[in-house]
């Protein structure tokens, strides 16, 4: 029993692990790795540690023979205190259903520029330059095909969620035709700049897009609503008709970002 926390400071102790526990339980070893190791009579961690990394990086790769450096206490991936804010944000999500009239098509497509936003905000970005897409399902030959793609580069940077959908709903009037199931749509966010960038303002450019102002601390209070009470607020284009979501009854699990859905090893 170790009690919850394993000490392998101690040479002789780690070497003793090593030697028992299979390959294959590396972190970034997956199963055909280990049958090719297992091939080269690589059986335990033991076996991979004790390998000559260039020898490994001919038979396999150069992840591999990082991975034989780690083992060995010779570090070969920087740690990331902070993570880098992203230079482009995706939200897109395929349907339950086949959609096929452009009003769900724009309910889904706001909440998808709902969450990218709000991924904008959490690391204090604006967006210059929105992205939409369409389409049908490439993979049934049996329907009409179409998918079609549409930008706009914004004269200002934003971070208004009400602003994103605007704009989105816009694009998607451009490209939806009628006649076809769509299975997916998305929405990409680029040209992302921190918020303190200061504004490019147009000497002889007065556009009257009908869209709101900028208002950040209009944001800021639903961010912080939602934080309290989840879903609480929701931005929609046109209705609140969620049935094109799809099914999640075997969704994976959030490891990594739920508490509530750690693993549990019991020693």
């Amino acid at each position: 029993m170790t009690g919850g926390v394993l000490d392998l400071s101690n040479p002789v102790r780690r070497e003793k692990l090593m030697r028992i526990v299979p390959v294959g339980e590396v972190w970034g070893i997956g199963s055909r790795t280990s049958t090719k190791l297992n091939q080269l009579g690589i059986n335990t961690v033991w076996d991979l540690a004790t390998q000559p990394s260039k020898y490994i990086q001919t038979q396999l790769n150069v992840v591999v023979a990082r991975t034989v450096m780690e083992l060995n206490g010779i570090p070969c991936l920087e740690l990331e205190e902070i993570a880098p804010d992203k230079q482009q944000i995706v939200c897109s999500r395929s349907f339950s259903r086949r959609l096929t009239e452009k009003r769900e098509l724009s309910a889904a497509l706001a909440e998808f520029c709902t969450r990218a936003a709000e991924k904008l905000r959490w690391q204090h970005s604006i967006t210059g330059c929105i992205t939409v897409f369409i389409r049908t399902n490439p993979f049934n030959p049996h329907e009409p095909q179409y998918q079609r793609v549409a930008s706009l580069k914004l004269d200002t940077g934003t971070q208004d969620t009400r602003i994103i959908i605007g704009t989105a709903d816009r694009l998607l009037e451009e490209i939806y035709k009628p006649g076809y199931g769509y299975q997916k749509c998305g929405v990409q966010l680029s040209h992302i700049q921190p918020e303190t960038t200061p504004d490019q303002i147009e000497l002889f450019d007065f556009p009257n897009d009908g869209l709101p102002a900028e208002n950040r601390a209009l944001m800021k209070a639903v961010d912080q609503i939602n934080r309290r009470f989840p879903k609480a607020i929701s931005i929609a284009a046109t209705g609140f008709d969620k049935t094109w979501k799809p099914k999640s009854e075997r969704i994976s699990q959030h490891y990594t970002t739920d508490w509530n859905e750690l693993v549990r090893a019991k020693c």
